[in-house]
C-alpha cells in the first residue's frame, strides 16, 4: 500500500471515530442536559373525593384494647406511639386510661395491648388476663415490665425462667433475620440506657430480638399459653424511629396478620433547581479547586445521575426562585434562568419531577412568630396575602419554565410551615395536593404522619435526610420498611458547604456513603417501588384510606379491601401455616413468614397450607 493510500485510509478511520464520538457525546449531552426531554404524565395519580384518614379509622371495628396510665410518663409516651401505629395498621381499638376508667371485659376483644410497666396497677385483672389468654386471647406487653409481686405471679406464663429487679443496658438491638425486613444484623440505639428487664427465658419462648452483647438479653419474644399467646417487648424505647418493631410485635399475636403499606421510595432534592447557593466553599476548593457553580454542574449532579441510573432512583427537585429575604409580598421574577433550565430539564429527562419549595427560602410563617436562635436569619411574612403572592409567583415561574409533567408537591423551607401558611396553600392553590415535610417533631417543624388530612391534603413526611446517615437514621429506615414499607429522603445541594451536614468530610466521602446507603436499602428491599414525589403522594392517598376485612375459610382466608382503587399493597405475617395459591393478587416473600401482597382486586383469596 502506498503512503498516500495509507494516509487516506487513516484519515477516513479517524473521521469515522470522531463522528461516532460526537454522536455519542450529543446523545449523552441530550440525556443529561434534558434539552430534549419527554415526561409521562399519569392522569390517575390522585383520587378524587376520598375520605380522610381519621374518617376511615373511625369506621373500623374496635377489636383491640389498649390499656395505659395517663399519670405515668412512660405509659403516656407509649400510648402516643401505639395510637398511631394501630391507626396506620388499620387496627381499630378502644383505649382505656386505667387511672380514671374501669377496665372492660377482655372477652369483648381479640387482642390487648398493655402499656404499663407496673402490673400492680391492674390488680386482679392481671390474673384474669392470663386466664383469658389461656382460653384463646392475645396480649402484647409493649412497655418494659418492672418486677413486682403481681408480675412474679405470672412471669413464668410469659416465658420467663429467671428474672432480676435490675435492668439491662440496650446499646444495640439484634434482629433475627426471619423476623423483619433488614434483620440478621444489629441496629445501634441513640442515647442508650438500661431499658430492658434482665431476664432469661424458658426453652418454649421464641425470641425475635436481643441485645447484641455477651448477655444477649431478650428484647422481643413470644410465648404460647394455652389457646392464646403473649408477646413481650422489652427494649424500652417509645418514639417514631422504632414504630416498625412494635408493628412487627403486634403482628405476632394472631394466626395471620394483614395491614396496608405504601410500598415505595422517594428521594427529594430540596433547593434544586435554584440560584447558585451561597455559603462556605472551603471544602469544594480544597477537594476540587473549582467554583461552587462548576462543582454542581460537573461533579455533584453527574454523581447523582449515576445513582439514578444504577439504582432506578427518581429524584424530585424543589424549586427555589431566589434567596432574597423580602417577605412583604412584593415579588419579582427571576431573570437568570439558565441554571434552572439546565438542571430542571436534566432532572425531568432522567425520570425525575419538579415540585414547589419557595419563592424564596423564608418559611410561610406570619408576623408575631419569634424564631429565636433556631432560625436567626429567617423573617416572617407581612400577612397571608403576602404569603399567597409569593406562592403565586413561584407557581407561575415554575410552570413557565417546565410546562410538562406533574407539579403538585409543596416542600416547606427548612420543614417549617405555620397553620396560617398551610391555610394559604389549601385555600388558594388547589394544584398543590401534598406537603412533603418531616416525620419527626421539632421546634417550628411541620411534623407529619403518612395520611390524608381532614381537609384532603396528603401528608408526606420525609423520614431521613443527608448523604451520610447516622445510626439513628439507619434504625429509622429499617423500622419504616417494616411499618409502612417506605423510605422518604431529602438532600440539599448545600450540604457540601455545611459542616453540620458533613461538609468537612468532602463530597467524595459523602457520595460514597450515600451510594452505600442506597445500595443497602435496595438490597434489603430489591423490589420496592421507585417513585417521584407525586407518585408517592398518590400511593400514600391510596394506602391511607384502605381497609381490610379478613375472614377464615376452609382452605385459607379471604380479604375484602375497602376503598380499593386499582391496586393496593398489604403486609402479611403468616404465624400459622404457609400461603399457597392467591386469587386477586400476588404474594412476594420478604423474609421468614413475612409477605407483601400486591392486590389487583378488592376481593382476595389465599390458600393456607
Amino acid at each position: 500500500m502506498t503512503k498516500k493510500k495509507r494516509k487516506l485510509l487513516y484519515s477516513k478511520e479517524s473521521i469515522i471515530v470522531i463522528v461516532i464520538f460526537l454522536l455519542l457525546s450529543a446523545v449523552l449531552w441530550i440525556q443529561k442536559s434534558g434539552e430534549q426531554y419527554t415526561v409521562t404524565s399519569e392522569k390517575d395519580t390522585y383520587l378524587k373525593d376520598v375520605p380522610s384518614s381519621n374518617a376511615v379509622f373511625d369506621s373500623l371495628a374496635k377489636d383491640s384494647l389498649i390499656l395505659y396510665d395517663e399519670s405515668n410518663d412512660t405509659s403516656r409516651r407509649a400510648k402516643e406511639q401505639f395510637s398511631q401505629i394501630l391507626k396506620d395498621m388499620r387496627m381499630g381499638y378502644q383505649i382505656v386510661d386505667i387511672s380514671k376508667e374501669t377496665i372492660p371485659n377482655f372477652s369483648d376483644y381479640k387482642k390487648v395491648v398493655v402499656l404499663l410497666s407496673d402490673l400492680e396497677s391492674l390488680g386482679d385483672k392481671a390474673i384474669e388476663m392470663t386466664d383469658w389468654v389461656e382460653q384463646g386471647g392475645n396480649v402484647l406487653f409493649a412497655v418494659t415490665l418492672a418486677k413486682d409481686s403481681r408480675l412474679a405471679e405470672i412471669e413464668q406464663k410469659l416465658g420467663v425462667a429467671n428474672s432480676s429487679f435490675e435492668n439491662a443496658y440496650v446499646k444495640k438491638i439484634f434482629i433475627d433475620k426471619d423476623f423483619m425486613i433488614g434483620g440478621g444484623k444489629s441496629y445501634s440505639i441513640d442515647g442508650a440506657f438500661h431499658s430492658a428487664w434482665a431476664v432469661t427465658l424458658s426453652s418454649d419462648a421464641k425470641v425475635h430480638a436481643w441485645t447484641d452483647d455477651e448477655a444477649k438479653t431478650p428484647l422481643i419474644w413470644e410465648k404460647k399459653h394455652g389457646q392464646g399467646k403473649f408477646v413481650i417487648d422489652n427494649f424500652g424505647i417509645y418514639e417514631r424511629a422504632v414504630r416498625g418493631l412494635y408493628a412487627a410485635s403486634y403482628s405476632l399475636m394472631t394466626s395471620v396478620t394483614a395491614y396496608p403499606v405504601i410500598n415505595g421510595t422517594a428521594f427529594y432534592l430540596d433547593d434544586f433547581p435554584s440560584p447558585v447557593p451561597a455559603g462556605d466553599a472551603t471544602y469544594i476548593k480544597r477537594d476540587y479547586n473549582m467554583s461552587i457553580s462548576d462543582f454542581y454542574t460537573n461533579i455533584w449532579w453527574p454523581d447523582l445521575l449515576k445513582l439514578s441510573e444504577k439504582y432506578g432512583v427518581k429524584y424530585t427537585g424543589g424549586v427555589i426562585e431566589n434567596y432574597e429575604d423580602d417577605t412583604s409580598g412584593n415579588v419579582h421574577s427571576q431573570k437568570d434562568i439558565d441554571r434552572f433550565k439546565y438542571f430542571g430539564k436534566s432532572l425531568l429527562a432522567n425520570g425525575g419531577e419538579i415540585s414547589y419549595h419557595g419563592y424564596n427560602h423564608q418559611p410561610l410563617t406570619p408576623k408575631g412568630v419569634d424564631y429565636g436562635d433556631e432560625f436567626p436569619t429567617y423573617k416572617t411574612w407581612k400577612d397571608k396575602k403576602a404569603m399567597s403572592s409569593s406562592i403565586s409567583e413561584l407557581l407561575r415561574f415554575t410552570k413557565e419554565l417546565f410546562p410538562k409533567g406533574e407539579k403538585s408537591i409543596y416542600i416547606p423551607p427548612s420543614n417549617v410551615l405555620s397553620k396560617e401558611g398551610r391555610e394559604v396553600l389549601r385555600e388558594n392553590f388547589p394544584e398543590i395536593k401534598s406537603i412533603a415535610s418531616n416525620y419527626f417533631p421539632g421546634k417550628f417543624t411541620y411534623s407529619q404522619e403518612f395520611e390524608v388530612a381532614d381537609d384532603g391534603l396528603i401528608e408526606q413526611p420525609r423520614i431521613v435526610s443527608g448523604a451520610s446517615w447516622d445510626a439513628y437514621s439507619d434504625l429509622t429506615v429499617f423500622s419504616e420498611l417494616n411499618m409502612h414499607y417506605v423510605t422518604t429522603h431529602f438532600l440539599h445541594p448545600d450540604d457540601v458547604m455545611d459542616e453540620d451536614r458533613g461538609a468537612k468530610l468532602g463530597w467524595s466521602k459523602l457520595y460514597t456513603d450515600f451510594t452505600n446507603e442506597i445500595e443497602t436499602l435496595y438490597k434489603i428491599a430489591p423490589n420496592i417501588r421507585r417513585l417521584t414525589g407525586s407518585e408517592m403522594a398518590g400511593s400514600i392517598q391510596r394506602y391511607a384510606i384502605l381497609t381490610i376485612n379478613q375472614s377464615k375459610t376452609d382452605s385459607g382466608l379471604e380479604l375484602e379491601l375497602g376503598n380499593f382503587h386499582s391496586q393496593a399493597y398489604v403486609m402479611f405475617r403468616f404465624n400459622e401455616g404457609q400461603p399457597g395459591k392467591v386469587t386477586g393478587g400476588d404474594l412476594e416473600h420478604l423474609t421468614g413468614n413475612l409477605y407483601l401482597l400486591h392486590a389487583t382486586s378488592d376481593k382476595i383469596s389465599i390458600e393456607v397450607k
